[in-house]
C-alpha cells in the first residue's frame, strides 16, 4: 500500500490507521503522554505529519530536542537526565554511550516492526555489549563517490587524484570519512589505519584537483549545480535528494574499493522516565508505512527494515542506490578511542590547511 501526503492526511481525519499497518501500536488512543526525542534536526523522527498520526493513535506527543555533532549529543545525554525518552546514537558511538551507563538494553519483543530488521544490522556487534542490544537499527547509508551524469565513470577512489579531474573535485569535511578514503586509496584498514604518513602524503597528492571542502547536503547542492565539481564524496542517501528533489544531474557509485558505510540506531536513555511510550515510537518509526512515506515524498537513507525497502517501488532510486549487497560488501565506520578520533582530526586540519596554502 503507497501512502499519498492526501492519504495519509484523510486518514487522520477517518481512523482508519489500523489499515495502515499503525493498529500494531497499541490499539485505541490511551490519555496524553509525551516524549522527548534527541536527533538531527530534520532527520526523520520530526515529520511533523508523522507525529500528528503517531499521537492520534497513541495519544502521545512527541517533543523534539536537536543536537549539531555526536559529541553533543552524547554532552546532552549525560548532563541532563530523565530529560531525553528517544536518542539517536551512530553504531559508531553506541559502546561509548553504554560505557558511562547512557542507554538502556532492548527488549525486541517491545518492538513488533523488529522482525522485519536486516540480520546484519539488528544484531550487529558494534551495538552489543555483553549479549545486550543497545538500540534499534533504524536507517543505514554508504559514503562513497558521486560524479556528474555523462562524465567517465570512477571505478576507483583513484580517480579523486585522476589529472583529468584537476580543479573538479568535492571532499566532505569529515576527519574520519576522510582518513577512511585515504586508508582505502593505499590497501589500509580504514578503521585501523597503521601508516597515518601514507595518508596524509595520499590526501595532500589530492591539492590540484580539490576544489570544494563541502560540510553540509545544502552546500553539496549549491557547489554541483553551479559546477564547481564534477566528482565528489557523497552520501547516498543525499545522493537521492540531490537527484530527485533538486534534478541535479548526479549519479551515486561504489567504487571497487567498497563504501564506507554506517548505521544509525535509535535507542532509550537509561533514566527516560517514559520507556514504554518510547518504545511505541521507535516502533513506528520502523514500521514500513512511516518509512516508504518518508523516503518516496522526502527522502531518507535506507531504511534497516528489509520489509520496508521491499514496499518501495522497484524503480524507486533510493531502493536502486541501496540495494542489500552493500550491506554485505561496505565496511562499516567502527566505534573509535578518542585520541584516535583526535589524531583523525589533526591529521585533517593540517592537510586542509595544506590546500589553503
Amino acid at each position: 500500500m503507497r501512502l499519498t501526503r492526501r492519504d495519509i492526511m484523510a486518514i487522520l481525519g477517518t481512523g482508519a490507521v489500523a489499515a495502515t499497518g499503525l493498529g500494531g501500536l497499541s490499539g485505541p488512543a490511551r490519555a496524553a503522554g509525551k516524549i522527548t526525542v534527541l536527533n538531527w534536526q530534520g532527520y526523520g523522527t520530526d515529520e511533523a505529519w508523522a507525529l500528528e498520526i503517531f499521537k492520534k493513535e497513541t495519544g502521545i506527543e512527541v517533543v523534539s530536542d536537536y543536537f549539531n555533532s555526536e559529541a553533543e549529543m552524547l554532552t546532552k545525554l549525560r548532563t541532563n537526565p530523565g530529560v531525553y525518552d528517544v536518542v539517536l546514537v551512530n553504531c559508531a558511538r553506541t559502546r561509548q554511550a553504554v560505557s558511562e551507563g547512557l542507554l538502556d538494553p532492548i527488549d525486541f519483543a517491545a518492538f513488533p516492526n523488529a522482525k522485519g530488521l536486516s540480520p546484519q544490522l539488528k544484531d550487529n556487534p558494534f551495538i552489543v555489549v555483553d549479549g545486550k542490544t543497545y538500540g534499534v537499527a533504524w536507517v543505514w547509508g554508504m559514503n562513497a563517490l558521486a560524479y556528474r551524469e555523462g562524465g567517465a565513470v570512477p571505478e576507483s577512489y583513484a580517480a579523486l587524484a585522476d589529472p583529468a579531474f584537476a580543479g573538479k573535485v568535492g571532499l566532505y569535511d569529515d576527519a574520519v570519512t576522510a582518513i577512511a578514503v585515504a586508508a582505502l586509496m593505499t590497501g589500509q584498514d580504514m578503521n585501523d589505519p597503521k601508516d597515518l604518513e601514507a595518508i596524509k602524503t595520499q590526501l595532500k597528492a589530492l591539492k590540484p584537483n580539490v576544489k570544494t571542502i563541502w560540510s553540509s547536503e545544502d552546500q553539496w547542492n549549491k557547489a554541483f549545480s553551479a559546477g564547481e565539481f564534477d566528482l565528489s564524496i557523497y552520501w547516498s542517501g543525499a545522493s537521492v535528494r540531490s537527484k530527485r528533489n533538486f534534478s541535479l544531474p548526479v549519479v551515486f557509485d561504489v567504487p571497487k574499493e567498497g563504501a564506507i558505510g554506517w548505521f544509525d540506531t535509535l535507542a532509550i536513555p537509561a533514566t527516560s522516565e517514559n520507556k514504554d511510550d518510547a518504545a511505541k515510537f521507535i516502533n513506528y518509526m520502523i514500521d514500513p508505512v512511516f518509512y516508504v512515506e518518508w523516503a518516496t515524498k522526502i527522502g531518507a537513507p535506507a531504511s534497516a527494515n528489509e520489509a520496508a525497502m521491499e514496499k518501495l517501488p522497484a524503480d524507486d532510486l533510493s531502493r536502486t542506490v541501496h540495494d542489500p549487497k552493500f550491506l554485505a560488501s561496505m565496511t562499516l565506520m567502527a566505534p573509535m578511542e578518542d585520541d584516535k578520533r583526535q589524531a583523525f582530526n589533526d591529521l585533517w586540519q593540517e592537510v586542509k590547511a595544506f590546500y589553503a596554502s
